[in-house]
């Protein structure tokens, strides 16, 4: 059976874009290289719908810039490297995360608490130890600065800033806030009522309001996981999971159950037949029979009229009967 042929306009109308931008995403190899007609013209096929709505979903959870280069690396053959990309930008949300906890908790410092980060023991810090312990560049500071969200003190002869814990704990905040886009000025409206009332509500509330934001972006990249997974399973780059039969059975609380899962599969039998018989506490038992002189004793017994002697004797419920009969039954 044929794979229907689609045109660039059916994709653009599935995905409620224009034609171009399917165009471009061909050649900027978020989509895999299209096939021509005679006269020129694109078509695509079921795998290019699918990696278009791939795309579409990446783009919820991990943004443009991310969603592009795990595609293209996808349709280069670099799979790892598109995998990678996708550990990166969960790296990136955890440190979110922990910047997020790290702020709120500096608002404990409100109540008399210590900050997290004690200064180092020459005192306050230095501009290049705070950027490095908020992750951003030096820049980011002066930036804030100018904008009168941050004030720290200067040092005689040198100008040099020193940040002290009230300063660290504001630049915290700023950094949080900023990470949700908040413009500047309403940061600075956020700080001054801070600092004139001694009220965090607003803070609070703000960074509330930035643990809903991670925690959907969190579920829209789980559910562009799910899209690239199965994109890259169908196409031949992830084995395909093993079929039910080879599967391992699940753990039985029941103990027979148990026994017949123990069964390695495809592993020969040994028939009832060949089961040892049970040990006999009579000494006598264990004696080999004399040879007999008369010759009907050589013959085969005749067949019993007695329904009861034909049936096979039930199983003995004494546990250690078991043990003896399951000797030699190993490979």
């Amino acid at each position: 059976m044929s794979t229907p042929r689609l045109r660039p306009v059916d994709l653009a109308r599935l995905a409620g874009m224009s034609t171009q931008q399917i165009r471009n995403y061909e050649e900027a190899g978020i989509l895999p290289p299209a096939s021509r007609t005679a006269a020129g013209y694109r078509t695509f096929e079921d795998v290019h719908r699918q990696a278009l709505l791939t795309h579409r979903v990446l783009l919820t959870g991990y943004g443009h810039d991310t969603a592009q280069r795990v595609m293209r690396a996808v349709h280069a053959g670099d799979v790892p490297r598109a995998l990678a990309l996708v550990d990166e930008a969960h790296a990136v949300l955890h440190e979110q995360r922990g910047s997020l906890d790290t702020a709120s908790e500096a608002l404990e410092a409100l109540a008399g608490r210590p900050l997290t980060v004690p200064p180092p023991r020459h005192g306050d810090l230095r501009i290049g130890e705070v950027a490095a312990l908020l992750g951003v560049r030096t820049s980011a500071l002066r930036v804030w600065e100018a904008a009168g969200l941050l004030a720290p003190a200067r040092e005689r002869g040198t100008a040099y800033r020193h940040y002290g814990p009230a300063d660290v704990r504001d630049a915290r905040m700023i950094h949080v806030l900023r990470q949700s886009r908040y413009p500047l000025p309403q940061i600075r409206a956020l700080l001054e009522e801070f600092r004139r009332t001694d009220s965090d509500t607003a803070l609070r509330a703000a960074i509330a309001r930035r643990r809903e934001e991670l925690a959907a972006r969190t579920t829209a990249m789980l559910e562009g996981d799910g899209w690239l997974y199965a994109y890259l399973r169908d196409q031949g780059h992830l084995p395909r999971p093993a079929p039910e039969a080879a599967q391992i059975p699940e753990a039985s609380d029941d103990p027979e159950a148990a026994g017949e899962a123990a069964v390695v599969p495809g592993a020969a039998l040994v028939p009832e037949a060949t089961e040892v018989p049970e040990a006999s506490d009579d000494p006598e038992a264990a004696q080999v029979p004399e040879a007999s002189d008369d010759p009907e004793a050589a013959q085969v017994p005749e067949a019993s009229d007695d329904p009861e002697a034909a049936q096979v004797p039930e199983a003995s419920e004494d546990p250690e009967a078991g043990l003896a009969a399951g000797v030699g039954t190993g490979p």
